[in-house]
């Protein structure tokens, strides 16, 4: 297969695996990739995922990149927060939630972590779709409560204003039927009540 026969098979593609090349052809040599790799054709992200060298990076690029190199897996935690403008600092690295393993992958894109969660838990993401790229996200309360689910030292006054939260957004972004539900799904008392804590000190500020 010649590189440009690549191109025009996979021009959707915003990230792509080997599998995805051996589906288009079953004898593809593993080492031309190496090959384009010296010619700048192609980038990889981690062993056998790539990127054309054109494509752009951007935030809807990566949370795709994060998407789909640790599967199962949903932009969340800080990353999230960060993308529904309620916490104010920039965000190192993409955070995302998988039932597998906490993981972390340094790359030359960036940095992407996961952090586990129990299967049961593993709900409360949309299928969001910008620029054309479509990404898996968590929703504003899934977000939040996966946040102190993994945070459980924030749990009183201090740590609520420590998180510089735009409170403001967050109520007029939050559904609060959704955000009890999924609350309650956790099964966890102690997330109950700072949950309960932080939604009355956010209506107090």
């Amino acid at each position: 297969m010649q590189f440009i026969e690549l191109k025009d098979a996979l021009k959707s593609f915003t990230i792509f695996s080997l599998k995805d090349i051996k589906r288009i052809d079953s004898h593809f040599y593993r080492s031309r990739l190496n090959e384009w790799q010296d010619k700048d054709y192609i980038k990889k992200v981690i062993k056998g995922y790539y990127v054309f060298s054109d494509q752009e990076i951007n935030e809807q690029v990566l949370f795709r990149i994060a998407n789909l190199i640790y599967k199962p897996s949903y932009i969340s935690l800080e990353m999230a927060l960060s993308y529904y403008q309620l916490i104010p600092e920039s965000v190192f690295g993409v955070t995302s939630i998988s039932t597998r393993r906490t993981y972390k992958f340094k790359t030359d894109f960036a940095e992407f972590s996961y952090r586990s969660i129990k299967p049961e838990l593993f709900f409360g993401f949309e299928i969001m779709e910008s620029n054309g790229i479509n990404f898996k996200i968590a929703s504003v309360e899934k977000a939040l409560l996966d946040y102190f689910y993994i945070n459980p030292h924030i749990n009183d006054k201090s740590g609520f204003e420590d998180l510089r939260f735009n409170t403001e957004s967050f109520l007029n972004q939050i559904q609060d039927e959704r955000l009890n539900t999924y609350l309650y799904r956790f099964g966890n008392k102690a997330l109950i009540r700072r949950i309960n804590s932080f939604m009355r000190f956010c209506r107090s500020v």
